[in-house]
This record gives structure tokens, C-alpha cells and sequence, in this order.
């Protein structure tokens, strides 16, 4: 009995470690909150309907998760040895060794081919090729772009937009104008959003070769004009939906604040080129994306 109870309790703890790495391998934070984008945007885009596809919505749910955490982990297996460099990513599973290059492979692969079958039958083609084109993106494009140039935070900005757009076609099975303003929120906002993150982790960054502050100066004053002018463009880009008649006032003056508040981090950073101002700047912009996409569902429903 003693023997069968320890052999459980192995049992059990090395379950609980393997997910435990599998949580960290498919990012599940990000994860969800690409799944929580997509979802809302499905849900604008259903506005006005009789009904809304559930099925369809479950299907977008599973395979936008199963696409981002299959980019997720070709990610991480392409960076594995840069991953061993940086303290915040030294104990992920693959620079730990307690996962091989191959199991995360056909993990990532598995993700990847079930995820866009998910989109594909279970919602339509359309929203598999945008998915399909944000794995493509951002495991084999951004990820190795990330040690050459600074722009690649311009290229990953736009597989980082496509939640979004991804969950309007999944109802709507078209492209326009209103998926289009979407995706450019998201783009947008992900400017201030991750140089705020560059700002904070640049000396991790630097041991594995990142450089990813807008300037070569690193965190300097024009690193911090270009987070700035990032912010101010964000504010008008944000409001397009009222002026397409896609959300309403109420819609209008929550993100007017939010951007003012948003700024006013921005303009801080800027003033004072500190770490603090941009971990602030960094949790502002927590919060900005969700409001923002919230608020456009409640306010046009």
C-alpha cells in the first residue's frame, strides 16, 4: 500500500511538471489573451445577428489558441540557446533541459496542423489562412529577425495584430473596413506596448544579442520620442470606429481617457527615461487593449 501510494504521488508530480513546462511553452498568458481578442472581435462582428455560431466561436477558441501556442513554441525552439542567456527565460523548459528539441518540435507541430484544421473546418478558410499566416510570421519570420534588425518589431507588430482580424472574419468570412480598423488598434497599440517591455528588459535582452529599443542609443531620449509619438498616434487611430459608425459615444470618451492617461505614462518616460516609468507605461498598456476592445463590443450591442 505504502509502495503503490508513492508511486502515485511520483506519478502525479512529475504530470504536474510536465504541464507546469507545457504551460510555459505555449506562453499561456499570451495565449489567452489572443483567444479573449479574437472572441470579442467575433463577437462585434455577430452584432445585430438572430443568432451566434457557438460551434464556430468554440472552433476559433481551440485553434487561435492551438495556432498561438504552436508560434509560441517554435519560438521558443528557435531561441532556445539564446533563451539560456536571460534570466527571465533560463529556467523555460528547453534552455532547462528538461525538455527536448524534439518533443517541443512535434508538440509545436501537432499545435500548429490541429489548430488550423481547427480554423479551417471549423470556421472557415479564410480565418485558417490569416492564422496560418501568423504562425508563418511570427515563428519564421519576427523570431529570427529579432537579432538583426530593430524593424522586426514592426514585422512582429503585424502577426501580433491579427487576433483581432481573425475573429471578425471567423463570423463575417470577408475582409473590409471594419477588420481592417481593428487590426490597426492592435498594431498600433503594440508600439508602446512592447518597447515599454524592451525598456525594462533591455539589459536581459542585450546577453542573448536583442536590441530592440526603436534607437541604438537604447534607453535614451530618442528611444523614448518614438514611444511617445507611438502613443500619440495610437489616440486617433483608436477613435476611426466612431468615426465609421462602428461604436458610439460612450465608446468615444473611454478611450479618449484611456489615451490621455496613456500619453500622460508616455510623456513621464520621456521626462524622465527611468525603468519605473516604463514598467508603468508597460502595465498601462495592460490595460488600454482590453478596455478598448471591450468597450467597442458593449457600446455597439
Amino acid at each position: 500500500m505504502l509502495i503503490e501510494k508513492t508511486v502515485k504521488a511520483d506519478l502525479s508530480t512529475i504530470v504536474s511538471a510536465k504541464l507546469a513546462d507545457y504551460v510555459q511553452l505555449v506562453k499561456m498568458r499570451l495565449s489567452l489573451l489572443v483567444v479573449f481578442s479574437a472572441a470579442i472581435s467575433y463577437m462585434y462582428a455577430s452584432r445585430g445577428t438572430e443568432y451566434i455560431n457557438w460551434s464556430a466561436l468554440v472552433s476559433l477558441i481551440i485553434g487561435g489558441f492551438l495556432v498561438t501556442g504552436s508560434a509560441n513554441t517554435f519560438n521558443q525552439v528557435l531561441e532556445r540557446n539564446l533563451d539560456k542567456l536571460m534570466s527571465r527565460t533560463q529556467d523555460r523548459p528547453l534552455p532547462s533541459g528538461r525538455m527536448n528539441i524534439l518533443e517541443a518540435s512535434i508538440a509545436g507541430l501537432i499545435m500548429g496542423i490541429v489548430g488550423i484544421l481547427f480554423l479551417g473546418y471549423g470556421v472557415n478558410y479564410l480565418t485558417a489562412f490569416f492564422g496560418l499566416f501568423s504562425l508563418l510570421s511570427y515563428s519564421f519570420v519576427y523570431t529570427p529577425l529579432k537579432q538583426v534588425t530593430r524593424l522586426s518589431v514592426f514585422i512582429g507588430a503585424i502577426p501580433g495584430a491579427m487576433p483581432p482580424l481573425l475573429g471578425y472574419v471567423a463570423f463575417a468570412n470577408h475582409f473590409g473596413m471594419e477588420p481592417g480598423l481593428l487590426f490597426a488598434i492592435q498594431f498600433m497599440w503594440q508600439f508602446p506596448h512592447f518597447w515599454a517591455i524592451a525598456w525594462v528588459l533591455e539589459e536581459d535582452y542585450s546577453k542573448a544579442g536583442f536590441h530592440l529599443l526603436p534607437a541604438s542609443s537604447g534607453r535614451s531620449k530618442s528611444s523614448a520620442t518614438w514611444i511617445l509619438v507611438s502613443n500619440i498616434l495610437l489616440i486617433p487611430v483608436s477613435i476611426l470606429p466612431v468615426y465609421y459608425n462602428m461604436a458610439g459615444n460612450a465608446y468615444l470618451i473611454v478611450t479618449l481617457i484611456l489615451g490621455v492617461l496613456f500619453l500622460y505614462q508616455a510623456i513621464r518616460l520621456y521626462r524622465l527615461n527611468d525603468v519605473k516609468s516604463a514598467l508603468q507605461l508597460m502595465f498601462g498598456s495592460f490595460l488600454y487593449l482590453p478596455i478598448v476592445q471591450i468597450m467597442i463590443l458593449i457600446n455597439k450591442l
